[in-house]
């Protein structure tokens, strides 16, 4: 067997090379002082962004909402991950990108921060996997 290939089947666990797993968080950071700065239209392209970061770092991405001043995750990660690491970068890479192809958004902010420093993290089980994924969808209704 190649010892990057993984196997996931229909029960959601997930079957790598002596290790099987199962792994969803549910993740939230905002931007600094809670700045609505992804209201002008900018929701889809952060959320491409961070699916094609949430790619590279392997990360797959459950249900997402961009929101315009937070974002919520549901991911699904290999225990070899680092969450914290991932999550600098997600965040991280997103303000540099957005810094360099809109720049407007720096000068609405103080100091020329995007993200406020710290996030929200909670493991999600099975059963309340499908809870979360309603709730991160709902956000944009209510």
């Amino acid at each position: 067997m190649n010892k990057k290939e993984v196997f996931t089947y229909e029960n959601e666990v997930t079957h790598g090379r002596g290790y099987v797993y199962s792994l969803q968080y549910h993740i939230v950071w905002c931007t600094k002082y809670r700045k609505r700065i992804f209201a002008c239209g900018l929701e889809d392209v952060v959320s491409s962004y961070l699916e094609e970061t949430a790619q590279k770092l392997e990360l797959e991405i459950l249900a997402k909402e961009v929101m315009p001043d937070y974002i919520h995750l549901l991911v699904s990660c290999k225990p070899q991950l680092r969450l914290s690491d991932a999550i600098k970068v997600l965040k991280g890479n997103c303000a540099r990108w957005l810094f360099l192809n809109y720049p407007h958004i720096k000068q609405q902010l103080w100091g020329g921060h995007l993200w406020n420093p710290s996030y929200f993290v909670v493991t999600v089980s099975e059963r309340s996997r499908e809870q979360v994924t309603q709730y991160i969808e709902s956000q944009k209704k209510q």
